[in-house]
């Protein structure tokens, strides 16, 4: 069915997703590992894995977790960050039928014992780094299995115990911790080498990933992603990409920046699955927040593509190391998770020559629904057009579309669209229309393209004297402002107007004063959306892939 935004697809990607050539993850994997096991499959602390040697791994550890009569549909949870171990068990799980739960490893006890009694997940493989935080809500889960890993499990000896000894004894990166019959990985893996797997017969529309949400909105829940919803998305991605991808010289192998954690749906999606399906290399990155490190590693080799999020695309552009690094590769900057704001992505083009092409999605879509050309030259202040075979509709609250150009929800369809809640039947459907459009929660518009903008969330928006005030258009226009770092816009109670706009500033270099953001505001904002307080601070709250959660700065404000 032809669409508005179809006429402005890149040259050479298809309306609608062929057929699929497999529908599970396990295919996925076994595709990639017959295809290119040569090839390098991930770059950690200077090593090199092949895909040969993650298909050798993956193949022990799922015998050793059938070994434990895990069978299908069993939740096996994973909390680490971006170390090799997490595509090997991820692999491992898909061949057996069970469903990953990503979990979050900065997650308190508190959170953790949540998402691990909510998942109802029997085992887990743990980073010893934070094996203290499981160790303390263990025992009120149904976990029956543990697998404890280390930084330097998949490195070659010595280097591999090199790595450890500094991490717990040098860093002491690893606390004291008691986890009764836990297993180390390396000591798993021996074990499963001994044995066989049995096949187990995995369909597209079994359950493959529980990805719980922020919680940004209230308790955290689990989106039910499913073979055949992750496989379209990773192949949606795939042909979105492929006119960028396809100026990577062909004697490199592509080559992925894994900065994006591999917990979060989007870097689970489109860094560690999409490498697979094509063949790229993931330069996995343990802690993207050092930024020094980050940019080492950026240094040593050459790269092609960059998921990430504003916030770190803006940290590395401010970063006075980042002029050293050889950006002449980078073919696509793919920002992701937040909004791309216009100051960013002046910087990050100065510095690479490249524009950040600005997609969106959600955990419960896989979590890709639409993305700029990814040939664009410039920022769009858009997030594109719907992927192929994937439909958005903007509708009111009666769920009646309305016309391009006017405010409503985003509601979306397609084949990346999650089957419904955990355990949660009403939520689920709260979260369709009754026709079976996803509400995605955010209010947007149609422009005359086809091309979508997100005004804000539903929940965020303010309402001064009845006006709509929609915090993301007073943070792009402070943020515009020299000296002005990041910014945040909430509503507060006002007895005057019901509610009033408060902003919050973190400085950069040559910090405004407060009178002089008023006056800058003052020209750009009509009166009603002008910020009434205005408070400075460090650094604001963020999720773990960098979002500022108002919802912390509207708790904080009562």
């Amino acid at each position: 069915m032809q669409r508005a935004w179809h006429a402005n697809y890149p040259a050479g990607v298809p309306h609608e997703l062929p057929p699929l050539p497999y529908e599970t993850l396990g295919a996925l994997f076994e595709d990639a590992f017959r295809r290119y096991g040569a090839r390098e499959a991930c770059r950690y602390l200077g090593h090199r894995l092949t895909f040969a040697a993650i298909e050798r791994a993956a193949a022990d550890f799922s015998a050793y977790l059938q070994s434990l009569g895990l069978k299908k549909g069993d939740r096996l949870a994973l909390m680490m960050p971006n170390v090799p171990q997490y595509p090997v068990a991820v692999a491992a799980a898909m061949r057996l039928g069970l469903v990953i739960v990503n979990v979050n490893p900065l997650y308190t006890p508190r959170e953790l014992e949540h998402q691990l009694k909510d998942a109802g997940a029997v085992a887990i493989v743990v980073l010893d780094v934070v094996a203290g935080t499981l160790a303390a809500c263990i025992a009120a889960t149904q976990l029956r299995h543990v697998v404890v890993a280390r930084l330097g499990d998949m490195l070659p000896w010595p280097k591999g115990r090199i790595v450890d000894f500094v991490a717990r004894r040098v860093k002491k990166l690893v606390p004291p911790y008691r986890l009764p019959g836990a297993v180390a990985w390396r000591e798993a893996l021996r074990r499963g080498a001994k044995g066989s797997v049995a096949p187990v017969p995995v369909a597209g529309e079994d359950l493959a990933v529980l990805q719980y949400t922020g919680g940004t909105t209230g308790i955290a829940k689990g989106a039910m992603l499913t073979h055949r919803n992750i496989v379209a998305n990773v192949l949606q991605s795939e042909l979105w990409y492929a006119p960028a991808l396809a100026r990577v010289p062909p004697d490199e192998q592509p080559v992925i920046v894994g900065a994006l954690p591999l917990y979060h749906i989007f870097g689970f999606t489109v860094n560690m699955l999409l490498a697979a399906r094509t063949g790229s290399a993931s330069l996995l990155i343990v802690n993207p927040r050092d930024i020094p490190a980050l940019l080492a590693a950026l240094g040593r080799m050459r790269f092609h593509s960059f998921p990430a999020v504003n916030t770190l695309f803006d940290v590395i552009a401010r970063h006075k190391g980042a002029k050293h690094v050889d950006w002449s590769g980078l073919k696509l900057a793919v920002g992701g998770g937040m909004a791309v704001n216009a100051a960013t992505s002046k910087r990050w083009q100065a510095l690479t020559g490249l524009a950040i092409c600005e997609g969106y999605g959600l955990s419960e879509t896989s979590p890709v629904l639409c993305c700029n050309s990814v040939l664009a030259t410039g920022w769009t202040g858009t997030i594109g057009y719907p992927l192929p075979s994937t439909e958005l509709r903007i509708v009111d609250e009666a769920g009646e579309e309305v016309a391009p150009g006017e405010r409503g929800e985003l509601v979306a369809k397609g084949p990346q669209v999650m089957r419904g809640y955990w355990r949660r039947p009403a939520e689920t459907a709260e979260a369709f229309t009754a026709d079976g459009w996803f509400r995605t929660g955010d209010i947007g518009v149609m422009n005359p393209d086809g091309s979508f903008s997100i005004v804000d969330r539903r929940k965020d928006m303010i309402i001064v004297s009845g006006f709509n005030v929609y915090p993301s258009e007073v943070e792009a226009v402070v943020t515009a402002m020299p000296g002005i770092a990041e910014a945040a816009v909430i509503g507060v109670a006002d007895g005057a107007s019901g509610e009033a706009v408060k902003l919050f500033v973190v400085r950069g270099d040559g910090a405004p004063t407060e009178d002089a953001i008023r006056d800058f505001c003052r020209e750009k904002l009509t009166p009603y959306k002008r910020p009434k307080l205005i408070e400075f601070r460090d650094e604001l709250p963020k999720s773990n892939v960098g979002k500022v959660l108002r919802r912390l700065l509207r708790e904080d404000a009562h």
